[in-house]
């Protein structure tokens, strides 16, 4: 980056479209990277490729499908909404609280795991305030695996 820059000298020498294209001094500025790149997430693929990403070229077709998004899964701004009212109700993690400790919740957890089944999802009695760490044990050991009936 160019230390020379002014802009009020710029703007009045009438180069603000050459500092609005990234030019300085009438050189092109070229900027350093913010990040690496990171390896591709594909298995056996050790292509180099942006960070922020998770396959290259190739592999991305294959893990186009890999998870529906958040809004997807049914946890868009509707749910944003309801989960900030139960937990500013509920504010402590009720497994720390078990345990003798009040820790903050940050998550609203669903007791039985809705699998997709918007009954179950908007259901206030199927959710609990936990903190992040025992939302995750809990997703771990519990939730981990789906459980088919027939």
């Amino acid at each position: 980056m160019c230390y020379c820059y002014n802009a009020e000298s710029k703007m009045e020498q009438g180069l603000e479209r050459e500092i609005s294209q990234g030019f300085c001094c009438r050189k092109e500025v070229k900027h350093m990277p913010y990040r690496s790149n990171v390896p591709c997430k594909h298995p056996g693929c050790a292509k180099l490729i942006p960070h922020g990403q998770m396959y290259c070229e190739e592999h991305q077709s294959l893990h186009r499908n890999d998870r529906a998004s958040a809004c997807e899964r049914g946890y868009g701004a509707r749910w944003q909404r309801e989960r900030k009212k139960f937990l500013d109700t509920h504010p402590f993690c009720v497994k720390c609280y078990e345990e003798g400790k009040l820790t903050k919740a940050s998550v609203v957890d669903h007791i039985i795991p809705h699998r997709g089944d918007q009954k179950l999802f908007w259901d206030r009695g199927n959710w609990q305030p936990l903190c992040e760490h025992c939302h995750n044990v809990k997703t771990m050991t519990e939730d981990r695996y789906k459980e088919y009936k027939f």
